[in-house]
């Protein structure tokens, strides 16, 4: 796994009638690197989080990846990146409900080049059973406790093997236990496998697992000086 940078310069997102509701004039987060988001609801992490993802476009200021900046793309060129770069793990599951575990962790297969459906299917595979569903991956996912189907998600954003992890609050809906395994899981991704993983969170045992930790609040970024560089 090669990891990208990311690098964010003069970025501001605006509401409606232009209210600025987020503004970061500069971070840094080497590839390879795992980072914890914290916050107050409402303070502007998710926001963040789904600019990282090209999801919404900025107003102003660059969003960049390695050498490109999404914040310069139209939606179109921001959705492409996404596809082949970012796995997301939502705060909601977004599950298909009518598919299998094994139908929706599988399912970037869809979109994919033909070279790599055998990959991600099998990725999607090996992922359940490490989660403890695979004796499950032919249930349908309607069948499965919210904690298990966020378990579902967070293969689905694995499987596809991205240099990228964007996490929305990836432990919410877990038992301690589990929680802990899964933060466990993502560390290793950036650590082990040179993935970068930016997670909202309000969980303090992902944060105390994190590499760096970013405070969100009134949207605004608050971090040691030594972290923005």
């Amino acid at each position: 796994m090669t990891g990208i940078s990311l690098s964010i310069s003069d970025l501001e997102v605006t509401g409606q009638g232009g209210r600025r509701i987020l503004s970061v004039p500069r971070l840094e987060v080497p590839a390879g690197t795992a980072v914890a988001v914290r916050g107050p609801s409402g303070a502007g992490k998710s926001t963040l989080l789904y600019a990282l993802a090209g999801i919404i476009a900025p107003s102003r200021g660059c969003i960049t990846w390695g050498d490109t900046d999404i914040a310069g793309l139209d939606d179109s060129g921001r959705a492409a990146f996404r596809r082949g770069t970012v796995g997301f793990i939502f705060q909601e599951h977004l599950l298909f409900e009518e598919l299998s575990a094994l139908g929706n962790a599988g399912v970037t297969a869809l979109y994919a080049p033909r070279r790599d459906r055998r990959r991600i299917r099998d990725s999607a595979e090996g992922l359940l059973t490490r989660f403890g569903l695979g004796k499950s991956a032919a249930r349908r996912s309607d069948t499965f406790s919210g904690g298990e189907r966020q378990r579902i998600a967070v293969v689905r954003a694995l499987a596809g093997d991205a240099p990228v992890i964007l996490a929305d609050e990836p432990t919410a809906s877990l038992d301690r236990a589990n929680a802990d395994a899964l933060a466990d899981d993502l560390m290793r991704l950036a650590r082990d496998d040179g993935r970068t993983l930016v997670a909202v969170s309000h969980d303090p045992s992902l944060h105390d697992r994190a590499d760096r930790v970013i405070d969100v609040r009134d949207g605004q970024l608050e971090l040691p000086e030594a972290q923005n560089a």
